[in-house]
């Protein structure tokens, strides 16, 4: 509980280094998703571990996605978007979608995907599961947009297997 009679803690106005606030985050070890859209008659994927779980009434789902990414821009124009979280096998697949400069055309063609009933995106066949979203708000944040989705479908397959997680800027697992 906060003293009501504490002075307020100065705050040292210089900006924190971009290079050492990447090499810190990048201790906090967070799962690996693969995010895809369908706009301009294309499907968009982008490898992602920003997301978040943001409420169970409704059930909302919030990814960080950067304003310049060609993503931001089709997930914005499709209104409709999905998630698919990585199982450690599917590590070749997010390298191959966080790719820069990767050709928009035939993205998914050597992921293996089947397309969701209730928004029609690409879903990764072997995720652990699976979140079809409807966009309802869109936050700017910095560089980036915090696209807010509610979860209208999910697939949670039987089966589990150690997923795919980034740490300290490297790909590795959990059991």
């Amino acid at each position: 509980m906060e003293d009501a009679g504490a002075e307020p803690v100065p705050v040292d106005p210089a900006p924190v280094d971009q290079e050492a606030y990447r090499r810190a985050i990048g201790r906090f070890a967070t799962g690996v998703t693969v995010a895809t859209t369908f706009a301009g008659q294309h499907d968009h994927a982008m490898t992602a571990n920003s997301i978040t779980s943001v409420s169970l009434e409704p059930v909302l789902l919030l990814i960080s996605v950067e304003q310049s990414a060609r993503w931001h821009e089709a997930v914005l124009e499709a209104g409709v978007w999905g998630i698919s979280i990585l199982a450690q096998t599917a590590r070749p697949t997010a390298s191959w979608l966080s790719t820069p400069g990767r050709p928009l055309h035939g993205q998914l063609d050597r992921v293996p995907h089947h397309r969701g009933a209730a928004t029609g995106v690409a879903l990764l066949d072997g995720a652990l599961a699976t979140f079809e979203c409807r966009t309802t708000d869109v936050h700017a944040a910095g560089d980036h947009s915090l696209v807010v989705g509610e979860v209208v479908a999910m697939e949670i397959p039987a089966r589990v297997e150690p997923a795919l997680i980034h740490f300290r800027g490297r790909y590795g697992h959990l059991d």
